[in-house]
């Protein structure tokens, strides 16, 4: 299965937005160090930020997960930057190029629990 985990960058408000535009290159270097520190996970980034609009950004990772255990330091990842930078985060599977989400967690929605997320995801 192919895990993704997004920074939650639609339905924020004006002053959200500005934050996350603020912090935005302190996030893309926390994944890219996480991907850079993970190399046998086969851990790709993904930095779609291109739009001066925030909810168009996709900004976050995608790796192969096989069990539930391999998901867990990619969840701890998502909640220390939701934690340093008050962001809500988007974790889910991609199927034929499509991102199904499966559950949200951080800042406004608490943290994220690997355990249930696994189990959201099948694994």
């Amino acid at each position: 299965m192919l895990l993704y985990l997004l920074v939650a960058c639609d339905g924020l408000d004006e002053k959200q937005e500005k934050a996350l535009k603020r912090c935005r290159s302190d996030v893309q270097a926390a994944l890219q160090a996480y991907a850079e520190e993970n190399p046998d996970s086969q851990v790709t980034v993904i930095d779609e930020c291109d739009s001066e609009e925030c909810e168009d950004w996709r900004l976050g990772i995608q790796q192969p997960v096989k069990k539930a255990a391999q998901i867990k330091p990619v969840v701890q990842l998502f909640n220390d930057l939701a934690k340093q930078y008050r962001v809500d985060c988007e974790v889910g599977s991609v199927e034929d190029g499509e991102f199904e989400p499966v559950s949200y967690f951080g800042q406004r929605e608490g943290q994220g629990d690997a355990f249930l997320i696994g189990a959201y995801l099948g694994l």
